[in-house]
């Protein structure tokens, strides 16, 4: 499949959900570093805008704890990237359980901005009850997340061919046993060994190659 075909069915996917929903749908895009999360969303988001829905994005990049408190097991840590990079009871507190059964649909999409290191105090929004959230981030369905996400896409791609976009994208080593990605490296292969996110999510897509993806699992008929 091309792209535009592949992001087709996923947007078939999600409407259907939607459909029957009575409160907004919460998506999870989740994947490593380099899966290609965030290029997934935005087409997405913008597919499923042509056909009329109303579209929320946010990012789990956008919910970092300050970085006294993501390095506080040493930058090299995988443990610390797992525990302490991100405000998980924010995410839930701000953007999930609002959107969630019984929530208020009141509802905030970002917390801290990276580059600065500073902490966000955005202005609430309010979700409509047929509103479709797309969230993007690394290991979505650990405990503390899994049970607030709808229906979940879980992008797959190689560690060889991930670290090969971020080393494109960022300048980083495309070693995936290089020190300085030894942190994420370890800690996404503890997730995939206690989570199983290719078995668990709904939809699983293959990004070995962005530009020709494959829906590997879940394909509406």
């Amino acid at each position: 499949m091309q792209r535009a075909q592949v992001i087709a069915t996923l947007a078939v996917a999600v409407a259907r959900a939607a459909s029957s929903a009575t409160r907004p749908l919460r998506v999870g895009i989740d994947g490593a570093d380099g899966a290609g999360k965030t290029t997934t969303r935005l087409a997405l988001a913008v597919e499923l805008r042509l056909r009329g829905a109303h579209v929320i994005e946010a990012s789990l990049d956008d919910f970092h704890h300050p970085r006294v408190h993501r390095y506080r097991q040493g930058r090299d840590s995988w443990r610390g990237y797992t525990d302490d990079a991100f405000d998980l009871a924010r995410v839930r507190r701000d953007l999930l359980d609002p959107l969630g059964p019984g929530g208020d649909r009141r509802f905030r999409a970002k917390a801290h901005d990276l580059a600065t290191d500073r902490e966000l105090d955005e202005p609430w929004a309010h979700a409509t009850p047929g509103a479709i959230l797309l969230l993007d981030g690394v290991m979505l369905q650990r405990p503390e997340l899994a049970d607030a996400l709808d229906l979940v896409i879980y992008l797959d791609a190689s560690e060889a061919e991930r670290c090969r976009r971020l080393a494109e994208r960022d300048g980083a080593d495309p070693d995936p046993e290089a020190p300085a990605n030894v942190r994420y490296t370890l800690a996404h292969r503890h997730y995939q060994a206690f989570c199983r996110p290719r078995e668990r999510a709904h939809l699983v897509v293959g990004t070995e190659d962005l530009a020709a993806p494959t829906i590997l699992r879940g394909s509406p008929s």
